[in-house]
């Protein structure tokens, strides 16, 4: 986690209420692994001179987090698709609780400052950073309450960018879309956020969580299963991307679980991939030499 990207989250706090979300306890029924109520997207494009300096600095990062136990996670996702960017997906449950590592890190920082050198080093290697604040709509996902994001290896993510005052229109084309989805029964759900801070309003974000780049084939494949399931809902969904959509961007990122600081509850989800153990090497065994053994058998004097 970079502590940049909460210093900017945190400005952009003073500007907006903290009304948006109910913040999760321990007692509350959503996973661990569930998609967060509040998201911190951190685009990052970095210097191409020092890719794979910058890949030892963060893994390095998220192995001190590891180990310092740090008050928030993060996992970083990598374009395959569209512009070499990194995109870190960080999870919250409220406005209030996204305020609190703040504090925290100034002391951790404060007590191991080899972080802070290290996090200059990525710092000095950007291009450019943008940080978005998101905030999870239910009521235009897709089976959001089944996505199990330890799961994830890749992530597909649609960004729909709207004319001004078109919020209601954009709502009622993924409502009809779910509805298709749910005729077909598609068993890859999808969760919705609206950007809140941070990118021309109004945006919405989908993500797809996908356990296998192949399963892109499954979206391809049911496209005209699911365009049967919309009836004639579809030409008044094709109505409102034509009169509502200002640009939508589509790419795939995949997920690097060496750069990426979980708990360990969401490591728990699937061990092997978030936490895998070093590779024990069997020891050769040595054998003596016909001659040594020879000289072990001889009569000592």
């Amino acid at each position: 986690m970079m502590m940049a990207k909460l210093i900017a989250a945190a400005a952009a706090l003073t500007l907006t209420i903290a009304s948006a979300v109910a913040g999760r306890t321990k007692e509350s029924a959503e996973s661990e692994t569930a998609p967060p109520k509040l998201l911190v997207l951190v685009y990052q494009r970095f210097s191409s001179d020092k890719g794979s300096e910058r890949d030892k600095w963060e893994i390095a990062m998220a192995r001190a987090c590891q180990k310092l136990a740090v008050p928030n996670s993060y996992i970083v996702l990598e374009s395959i698709t569209g512009e070499p960017e990194v995109l870190s997906f960080d999870p919250f449950d409220s406005f209030a609780q996204l305020a609190k590592p703040l504090a925290e890190w100034g002391r951790i920082y404060a007590t191991h400052p080899e972080l802070g050198r290290l996090q200059a080093r990525i710092n000095a290697a950007l291009v450019s950073q943008r940080t978005v604040i998101a905030v999870r709509r239910d009521d235009l996902s897709y089976r959001a309450n089944r996505i199990d994001l330890s799961k994830a290896r890749f992530l597909r993510v649609l960004e729909v960018r709207l004319h001004p005052g078109r919020e209601n229109e954009f709502a009622e084309a993924f409502q009809k879309l779910s509805a298709a989805y749910e005729k077909i029964g598609s068993d890859l759900p999808w969760v919705v956020y609206q950007a809140d801070l941070g990118m021309p309003s109004p945006t919405f974000l989908a993500f797809v969580p996908m356990k296998t780049v192949g399963q892109n084939d499954d979206l391809l494949k049911g496209r005209e299963s699911l365009r049967a399931a919309e009836g004639e809902a579809a030409e008044r969904m094709q109505q409102i991307a034509r009169e509502a959509y200002a640009r939508t961007e589509s790419n795939l990122y995949s997920i690097n679980p060496e750069k990426s600081h979980i708990s360990k509850e969401f490591a728990a989800g699937d061990p092997e991939f978030w936490t895998p153990q070093p590779r024990v090497t069997a020891k050769p065994v040595r054998r003596k030499s016909r001659n040594a053994k020879d000289a072990d058998t001889k009569p000592r004097k």
